[in-house]
């Protein structure tokens, strides 16, 4: 039971760096200008794979 206890601490851990990392990275876009963060620059992906096809 320790070691799933240690696993899902860790596992945690991992989560809560990468949850900081989306806010930050959605907060630089925005600065820059794109105006909904990450969901805008998911769509500006989408359409140059969409051209690109």
């Amino acid at each position: 039971m320790e070691i799933l206890e240690k696993k899902i601490a860790y596992l945690e851990f991992v989560n809560d760096q990468l949850s900081s990392e989306i806010v930050y990275i959605d907060d630089l876009l925005k600065k820059i200008g794109f105006e909904g963060g990450l969901a805008t620059i998911k769509c500006v992906a989408e359409e140059v794979i969409e051209e690109g096809s």
